[in-house]
């Protein structure tokens, strides 16, 4: 009889993702800019779930749905189209889902979100959380009483963390991680919340209180120590054109938890990672420009360069000889369907 525990198990908010791509410059006060691109898809949380099953986990969501119309799309797109299992999520009547408008210039983003605090916590929709190979989870400076209960029946948490708005950075929130094993921040969370001055300094702190240590450097790659197995490794980012980064990092946490639970060595989970991550920001979106194996196997097949063919070559044993079907990515709006500059409104 196999495990038929969830691969990944998560929680979190739910958003419904409006990306705008293509932005000459920044917007300013009292000005209209026009972008080149625009796609919707389902973010916040979905981007870690979507991201988790497209590389063929077995991925239970417990999040908030609202009863409007961008949640029942959500709904659809996580449940119908993407298999991942619901049935700790709840619709909340009269509840309106997050919205995000995210503004994707050069190799970055910025975002403009409109929502409220969801009716239910996490700790309501997990209850007592069944059992899970892993969790994937944003620990936050509230500690969320499930986590506790979910390490304690041997699931293994891999968090990371997101922007501090107070930008106070408390260390108090690193005293989650002795219930995590493994912590993958991005290097400026890193640093403000260890107090160092760089990604390697900080990563040294963090190997103190996690047995996986990853610090993601954005373009220029990743750097990890896992004291489990004595690895220590650091891989450059691919390089790439950048079309949206939203959900980069989230996709890079789901492909080194899909890597970790196969076993892989650091170096090639972070190079998994990394990989994932950069073709993951050449579409729209977060969770549906997750690569899945489809993508990754495409990548690979028409590789050309050979020093990336010497580095990636455990490819070769590790991508599935059927990568699955192709996958889908958000609708994008046809150049031909926009109103041009100076078009009459």
């Amino acid at each position: 009889m196999g495990d038929e525990r969830p691969d990944v198990m998560l929680t979190g908010l739910l958003f419904y993702d409006l990306v705008l791509t293509g932005l000459g410059k920044p917007p300013t006060a009292g000005e209209e800019i026009w972008t080149e691109g625009m796609g919707v898809s389902p973010g916040g949380i979905a981007n870690l779930a979507v991201a988790a099953s497209r590389f063929g986990l077995r991925t239970s969501l417990a999040t908030v749905f609202g009863d409007d119309y961008y949640g029942a799309y959500c709904r659809e797109v996580l449940a119908g189209q993407e298999g991942i299992d619901l049935s700790l999520s709840r619709t909340a009547d009269g509840w309106h889902t997050p919205v995000t408008v995210s503004l994707a210039h050069g190799n970055d983003r910025a975002l403009v979100t409109h929502g409220q605090e969801p009716p239910y916590s996490q700790d309501e929709l997990m209850g007592d959380p069944p059992e899970a190979r892993t969790a994937l989870v944003h620990i936050e400076a509230e500690p969320r009483g499930w986590l506790a209960k979910a390490a304690a029946a041997g699931t293994q948490i891999y968090a990371d963390v997101g922007w501090d708005p107070t930008q106070q950075w408390s260390r108090d929130l690193l005293d989650q991680l002795s219930l995590c094993h493994a912590f993958l921040p991005n290097e400026t969370e890193a640093m403000a919340y260890t107090r160092t001055e760089s990604a390697v300094a900080a990563l040294g702190t963090l190997t103190e209180l996690v047995p996986v240590a990853v610090v993601t450097r954005g373009g220029d790659g990743a750097v990890a120590v896992d004291q489990t197995t004595g690895e220590y490794a650091e891989v450059p980012a691919l390089p790439v054109d950048v079309l949206d980064a939203t959900g980069a990092g989230d996709v890079f946490g789901a492909s080194f938890v899909a890597a970790s639970l196969g076993g892989w060595p650091l170096e090639e989970r972070l190079r998994f990672a990394v990989l994932a991550a950069g073709l993951s920001v050449q579409r729209h979106g977060g969770a549906l420009a997750a690569p899945g194996w489809y993508g990754v196997h495409r990548w690979w097949q028409s590789l050309e360069d050979r020093e990336l063919r010497r580095a990636y070559g455990f490819l070769a044993d590790r991508v599935p000889a059927d990568p699955g079907p192709p996958v889908r990515p958000a609708p994008v709006t046809p150049p031909d369907a926009t109103r041009r500059p100076g078009a009459p409104r």
